[in-house]
């Protein structure tokens, strides 16, 4: 079995963005089968639960990058993934976000992961653009897409069976502070 773990980190003040690894299952397993994955499709059984963290491990072996395992710096135990996603029928670039472990809503860490992880986008993987897809009852990512700069885009396309969510469009290089 190969494992992405010579893929580079990103580190911000408090956390350390990497690719997902086998260990980060529970953490996942433990989102995506409770009611807090909601906004993403779930809650999900056991067996959905797994294609999905199989889904997000193998973008970084198809793409060459995928959403970040965030943890606390000088730690390892996976609270959220953040960042670029773009699996093959979706109409544009994403940067995504789920905060896997409750205990850390509320505390910046989805903002300050996120603006790291669209930094890396826009320069190492040299993406001209970016958008969040958001369920429109998903009022703190919402805001989280808001807070980030990014400007509600009812023009953009949706990607398929996401009919209605919110797309929100991120700022550019040129267009950042």
């Amino acid at each position: 079995m190969t494992v992405l773990t010579n893929l580079i980190a990103i580190e911000t003040e408090r956390l350390r963005l990497r690719a997902p690894v086998p260990g980060d299952w529970e953490a996942a397993r433990g989102f995506f089968m409770s009611d807090r994955s909601r906004t993403v499709g779930g809650p999900s059984d056991l067996g959905r639960a797994w294609r999905i963290f199989a889904e997000l491990t193998g973008h970084w072996s198809i793409r060459g990058f995928g959403m970040w395992v965030v943890t606390a710096k000088g730690e390892d135990r996976a609270l959220a993934m953040v960042g670029p996603w773009y699996p093959g029928d979706w109409p544009e670039t994403e940067i995504g976000w789920m905060i896997w472990d409750d205990a850390c809503e509320g505390h910046g860490i989805a903002f300050e992961a996120a603006i790291a992880a669209r930094a890396d986008a826009l320069t190492r993987l040299g993406w001209s653009s970016a958008v969040s897809y958001v369920a429109p009852t998903n009022y703190r990512s919402i805001r989280l897409a808001e807070r980030l700069g990014a400007r509600h885009d009812p023009c953009a396309a949706f990607p398929p069976g996401k009919d209605a969510c919110l797309v929100y469009r991120h700022p550019t290089l040129e267009e950042m502070p």
